[in-house]
C-alpha cells in the first residue's frame, strides 16, 4: 500500500474505526463511510481521534469516491458480495477486511483460530497460556474477540505473538494472513444468511490455512466431518484432537483424562474434573484444541497445563452467574446459534427452564430441541424466531413452551417456573439483533436481573 494512496473504509465500528486510523498512520487518504441512514457525518466524526483527518460519508457514496478508491477495507459486518463492494471491485479496487489490513503490519508469530463454536473461550485460553510464557507486553489477543486487530499490530516486534480469534466473515477478505498455528475447532450450520450455502460457509473457515505451508500447523477436530475432512487439502500439518476415540496421534479424552499421543508415546496430561473449572464436553475439545496450539507455538506443557488449571470460564459462555432461592442461573448468551446451544444444554445438570429466540440467521433447530434429553422442564421463548423454533419444538413432543413480548417479561415468567433444584439458562441458539444490540449486551441483563433477585 503506497503512502498517499485513497483508501476507503466501510463500517464504522470498532474495526472500522481501528482500521481508519491504521490507514492514516500508514499515510493514506482516508475515506470512512457508513450507510447507516441514522447516523450523521457529524456523529461519524465524533467516533474518530480528533487529530484525524479523514473525510467522514454517511448515506450514498459519491461517484469520484468510487472511482478514485484504490483499497477497501471491509468491516466483518459488510458482506463481500453486496451491490456496492461488487462496483468497486469492477473499478480495479483492492478488497481486504480489517484482519489482512493488520497482518501487513504484523511483525511477530501469529496463532488463529476459528470455528463455529468455541473460538472465544479457546482464543482466551491460548492468550493467557501465552502471556504466561512470554509476558503481557508480548501478547497481544485479537479479532473477533472485540479488540480491533488494527490498534494492536503496531506494536508488535519480532519476539511477539498475536493470538487471533477470526470468524468466517473476517477470513472472507484475507490475502496474505498467514498464521504460524492455526486451529478449526468445528463447523457446523450457522450465517447461512450470509454465505447462502454450507459450501461458501465451509470455504470461509477453510481460508484460515490458505497461505500456511508444511512447515506451520493446522489444529483440527478429528470428531467433525468437516474439519476431518480439511485434513486432505490442508496445506499445513494437521494435528487432532479428539473427544470421541483414541488417536494414534493427537490429543484425546479417555474416560476423564485428557491425553497426548505422539511419536508412539502416551502421555496423560490433566483430569477433567480434578484440573479444569469449565463444564461441558464442549469445553473439553476448547482446552484439548488450546493445548495443541500453545505446545505449536512452542511453549512447554508444564507452562500450558498450570494455566488451564486456574482458567474460568468466559463471559457469557455457561458461565454460572449465581444461585438465588434454590434455583441455578447460567448465562450462555453467546450460544447464538443451535450447535452452540447443544452444548450449553448437555452441561447442565438440574432440570432447567432455557430462554431461546432471537434474530433469525436461517438457522435449522431439531437437532437443539432433540438434545433436550429430558432435561428442559420449560422453554421459553423469545424473539423473530420464536414461532419458528415452538413449531420445531412440537414436532419433536416438547409442549411445554411459553413466550415472553419482552427480555424482562421473559425473565420474571423463568423466576415463577423455576423450582428449588432447577437451573434456569440463557442459551437462545439466535443472534441477539433485533432485540439486543450483541450478545454481550443480552448476557449482561440477564446477570443483573439476577443478582438482583432476593
Amino acid at each position: 500500500m503506497k503512502s498517499g494512496e485513497k483508501c476507503l473504509v466501510i463500517g464504522s465500528g470498532l474495526s472500522g474505526i481501528g482500521s481508519a486510523g491504521l490507514l492514516e498512520h500508514m499515510g493514506a487518504e482516508v475515506v470512512l463511510y457508513d450507510s447507516c441512514e441514522n447516523l450523521t457525518e457529524e456523529a461519524l466524526r465524533a467516533k474518530l481521534p480528533k487529530e484525524s483527518r479523514a473525510v467522514c460519508i454517511t448515506g450514498e457514496l459519491p461517484e469520484e469516491v468510487l472511482k478514485s478508491t484504490g483499497t477497501v477495507v471491509l468491516s466483518p459486518g459488510v458482506p463481500t458480495d453486496i451491490p456496492l463492494v461488487n462496483s468497486l471491485r469492477e473499478k480495479g479496487a483492492a478488497i481486504i477486511g480489517e484482519i489482512e489490513l493488520g497482518f501487513l503490519q504484523e511483525k511477530g508469530r501469529v496463532a488463529a483460530i476459528t470455528g463455529t463454536n468455541g473460538k472465544t473461550t479457546t482464543t482466551t485460553l491460548v492468550g493467557e497460556i501465552m502471556k504466561a510464557y512470554l509476558g503481557e507486553s508480548r501478547t497481544f489477543v485479537v479479532g473477533n474477540i472485540g479488540n480491533p486487530y488494527t490498534s494492536e499490530c503496531l506494536k508488535t516486534a519480532a519476539d511477539t505473538v498475536t493470538v487471533g480469534e477470526i470468524s468466517s466473515f473476517q477470513l472472507e477478505s484475507v490475502r496474505s494472513f498467514h498464521p504460524a498455528v492455526s486451529a478449526i475447532l468445528n463447523i457446523t450450520p450457522d450465517h447461512l444468511n450470509r454465505h447462502h450455502t454450507m459450501e461458501a460457509y465451509v470455504a470461509a473457515k477453510e481460508r484460515i490455512a490458505v497461505n500456511q505451508t508444511e512447515n506451520d500447523i493446522c489444529v483440527l477436530n478429528y470428531d467433525n466431518e468437516y474439519t476431518y475432512n480439511f485434513k486432505d487439502r490442508c496445506p499445513a500439518r494437521t494435528v487432532f484432537f479428539s473427544s470421541a476415540r483414541r488417536l494414534e496421534e493427537g490429543y484425546y479424552l479417555q474416560g476423564d483424562t485428557v491425553m497426548k499421543a505422539f511419536g508412539g508415546r502416551e502421555e496423560a496430561l490433566l483430569d477433567i474434573h480434578r484440573d479444569m473449572n469449565l463444564v461441558g464436553l464442549c469445553n473439553v475439545e476448547n482446552v484439548m484444541a488450546a493445548i495443541a496450539v500453545a505446545e505449536g507455538m512452542g511453549v512447554p506443557m508444564d507452562t500450558i497445563l498450570k494455566v488451564v488449571r486456574t482458567f474460568r470460564a468466559v463471559e457469557h459462555r455457561i458461565e454460572f452467574v449465581a444461585a438465588k432461592g434454590g434455583v441455578d442461573y447460567y448465562n450462555d448468551s453467546k450460544g447464538t446459534n443451535p450447535d452452540a446451544a447443544i452444548q450449553g444444554i448437555r452441561a447442565m445438570q438440574k432440570p432447567t427452564i432455557l430462554i431461546g429466540g432471537g434474530y433469525d440467521k436461517q438457522s435449522e433447530y431439531d437437532a437443539w430441541i432433540e438434545s433436550f434429553d429430558g432435561k428442559v422442564k420449560w422453554l421459553v421463548l423469545i424473539g423473530q424466531t420464536r414461532e419458528k423454533i415452538a413449531e420445531c419444538a412440537r414436532k419433536h413432543g416438547m409442549d411445554r413452551i411459553r413466550f415472553a413480548d419482552t427480555f424482562e417479561e421473559c425473565l420474571k415468567l423463568c423466576t415463577e417456573l423455576a423450582q428449588n433444584g432447577d437451573a434456569v439458562l440463557l442459551s437462545p441458539a439466535c443472534a441477539s439483533w433485533g432485540m439486543f444490540p450483541n450478545y454481550e449486551v443480552r448476557g449482561q441483563m440477564f446477570k443483573e436481573y439476577v443478582n438482583g433477585l432476593e
